[in-house]
């Protein structure tokens, strides 16, 4: 959405340097040349920089116009990304890779049940062990209970991170888990089924009695989703490098705005924020959240540095990365759509319940039945509510917030409406969406494209979804093969994209590539399982992620509207991939997996 006001300044600076050129050289502003940062003019010839603040004094009499596509010479080009070669040969800097004369390492632990208490702790135990500097004991505030506030824990600070870390393990700590150790995956789904039951507040209506209308059709469909908590499992694990001087603080956290660490350790600190210096590095993964950095780990590291006088660097181990991260909340939706005579939907209702922290409504653009509340199928009555349950565990976006989780429900239930009114599942939505020029588009494209059909052989499916996700409209077509044993391969995802422009078609491609990857990853094998109101499940072992052997060929299309309107490109490959996958599933095998982790499911077949 920004890049025409992006555009537009880029173009209005244009200008202005080239007036600003042409008045010290005196000649025509129509003759100065402005390209690569380079302004020129006969044997004139300066920088961008040169004429820069001159330029900002200039008033222009209008506004330029900005390109349009037809004038492009760079935009609308594959062009390969400037960070590739760095991060190829290892010489990229990550905030974990951050050294600093006299910096020490904390590992911590806080208590494996969010915002439950310490009870008390032997530092005696580990004192004496090899390179132990310090014991800090880092305690929450009451009444902060933000996702980046301070949790109850305890950190072990050494000189080197593997002799803290080990030290911490053997460390006796007893704690007190509070209220919230009787929450489980099960409570919250039987809580779920009790709201099912419970009028929630109204997201959307549209039309008359949606509800009425369902109660006396002749034919109705129904069916219960659900998505688990998802965490981020970011590349790089989450850390934070502080050191607090009486001059001045430096800040190294992996966040994906700088602003954010800066605030948090400003008043995690009680430092006027002019004193804080953040320093930005590369970020081995954001994936939502605002980042590791956004966490409580960066508060962790400035109050271990003021204590020990040093600078700390904090890494949670990932076990404690994933315990203590800010995760995808949990989402139960119940759907029921009346058919009509000629196989499509006359009412639709759904009833979506959602556990965030402290009951949040929001995270960014996502609800509990966003993209649901939101679809565009003509369903000329419809009644969409949804249940916003309080929970305490830390909840944040993840990446494509809402449509992540959404479209997984939305775009399987669209197939169940379809086959049981006996229609194509992509003929179904071509009807459907009539009149949306971005959706037809697609579904147009990808009908082109993927060579979907249903009649394929028994272990074979192909299946499709269409989301949309940051204003970009993209749509999936999967083909899996099912063994007769159950055994799961997804051969390939065919992805169309409709965001109406492109500015890099080559990083655009990378982008839809590795958002079907993360999305397929956590929908195939993740989903965080609670018991006694904490995770079981905290690392690799237990929360896998997809090989690089299991990745599906990804095969890339471009359908552009063209016609005024920019979307996002680096989320919306992921909301349609799940989805076509389990619709893929369902003509292969017959079954229809109606939750996350995909893996958990018996596939099998005869």
């Amino acid at each position: 959405l920004q890049h025409p006001h992006i555009m537009q300044a880029g173009a209005s600076a244009r200008e202005r340097l080239k007036a600003a050129a042409a008045r010290a050289w005196e000649v025509a502003r129509a003759d100065v040349v402005a390209r690569q940062g380079t302004l020129s003019a006969g044997e004139h010839i300066a920088s961008y920089a040169d004429f820069a603040t001159a330029a900002a004094g200039i008033t222009l009499a209008e506004e330029p116009a900005i390109k349009t596509p037809a004038q492009w010479w760079l935009l609308g080009k594959p062009t390969p990304r400037v960070d590739v070669a760095v991060k190829v040969d290892g010489s990229a800097q990550y905030s974990i890779d951050t050294r600093i004369d006299g910096m020490v390492y904390a590992a911590v632990k806080c208590c494996p049940v969010p915002w439950g208490g310490l009870k008390r702790y032997d530092a005696k135990a580990i004192k004496r062990r090899k390179g132990i500097i310090a014991v800090v004991e880092l305690q929450a505030v009451d009444g902060k209970t933000g996702a980046a506030d301070m949790q109850n824990g305890i950190a072990v600070v050494a000189d080197s991170w593997y002799r803290a870390k080990t030290a911490l393990d053997l460390l006796p700590i007893e704690w007190d888990f509070g209220p919230a150790k009787a929450v489980s995956t099960a409570s919250q789904a039987a809580e779920a089924a009790r709201l099912f039951a419970v009028t929630g507040e109204v997201s959307n209506a549209i039309g008359g009695d949606a509800m009425g209308i369902i109660a006396a059709a002749g034919k109705a469909v129904t069916a219960d989703y659900h998505r688990p908590y998802e965490t981020h499992a970011r590349m790089e694990p989450i850390n934070a490098t502080v050191s607090v001087t009486d001059e001045r603080v430096d800040v190294w956290s992996p966040a994906q705005d700088q602003s954010v660490p800066l605030k948090l350790v400003a008043d995690q600190l009680q430092r006027d924020p002019r004193e804080v210096y953040v320093h930005t590095a590369f970020i081995g993964g954001a994936f939502g959240g605002g980042g590791g950095g956004r966490t409580g780990v960066t508060r962790q590291a400035a109050e271990i540095s003021r204590q020990v006088g040093r600078p700390v660097q904090v890494i949670w181990a990932r076990e404690e990365d994933v315990m203590q991260d800010k995760q995808r909340p949990p989402v139960h939706t119940r759907l029921t759509a009346a058919l009509g005579e000629n196989g499509l939907p006359e009412a639709f209702f759904s009833r979506a319940v959602w556990f965030t922290h402290e009951g949040a409504k929001r995270h960014g653009p996502a609800t509990a039945d966003y993209s649901i509340s939101t679809m565009p199928y003509s369903v000329a009555n419809r009644r969409h509510e949804r249940h916003n349950v309080a929970a305490h565990i830390p909840t944040a976006t993840h990446r494509a917030p809402g449509a992540n989780q959404n479209g997984f429900i939305i775009e399987q239930f669209v197939d169940e409406m379809a086959l049981a009114g006996g229609w194509d599942p992509l003929e179904w939505r071509l009807q459907m969406t009539q009149g949306l020029e971005r959706w037809q588009r697609v579904l147009l494209k990808l009908k082109e494209v993927s060579g979907f059909t249903t009649d394929l052989p028994r272990g074979e499916g192909m299946g499709l979804a269409i989301v949309e996700d940051h204003n970009s409209i993209c749509g999936a077509c999967a083909t899996v093969t099912v063994s007769r044993r159950g055994q799961l391969v997804v051969d390939k995802v065919v992805i169309v994209m409709n965001s109406g422009y492109v500015i890099n078609p080559l990083n655009s491609a990378e982008q839809l590539e590795g958002s079907v990857c993360w999305e397929l990853s956590h929908a195939l094998y993740g989903g965080l399982d609670l018991k006694g109101g904490r995770f079981e499940n905290y690392n690799f072992d237990t929360y896998n992620l997809m090989r690089i052997h299991q990745r599906p060929e990804v095969e890339v299309h471009f359908a552009l509207s063209q016609d005024g309107w920019w979307g996002g490109m680096g989320e919306p490959g992921g909301p349609p991939t799940p989805p076509a996958v389990a619709n893929a599933i369902y003509f292969a095998t017959g079954k229809r997996v109606r939750s996350t982790p995909i893996r958990k499911h018996d596939l099998s077949w005869s």
